[in-house]
């Protein structure tokens, strides 16, 4: 089980970071979100980095346990800006141009999802 939710985790790290690097709308998405300049062009290379390393099984549990804190910290930004009302949200990003509407109920739902793949997969 925790190598399949690795193995998941891993190909949707790799998902998500190449489709953010394809859409040049992708850093000011980020910015909506609150990250600074310097902190939102390297999600996009660590979601990949991190990928690669959940799919070899390089360096385990380190990769999954790192993969956690992000998907908490992007979590926590997605409550966060849910705050504001449906018509003031920035779109969800998460996956490029592919998941370009507003942060919902439904962007935390699968953040969760991923977070206990992650749980899982780093045996915790």
């Amino acid at each position: 089980m925790a190598l399949a939710a690795r193995l998941i985790l891993g190909i949707v790290f790799l998902f998500s970071g190449a489709l953010k690097l394809r859409d040049p709308a992708w850093l000011a998405a980020a910015r909506q979100f609150g990250a600074p300049r310097l902190v939102a062009v390297t999600i996009a290379p660590t979601e990949i980095f991190l990928g690669a390393l959940l799919v070899t099984g390089t360096a385990s549990p380190w990769p999954s346990i790192a993969s956690e804190i992000i998907l908490a910290v992007f979590t926590v930004a997605m409550l966060r800006v849910m705050r504001r009302p449906v018509n003031q949200r920035p779109i969800c990003a998460c996956f490029g141009r592919w998941t370009a509407r507003p942060v919902g109920s439904s962007s935390v739902v699968r953040n969760l999802i991923l977070l206990a793949l992650a749980a899982i997969s780093s045996g915790g």
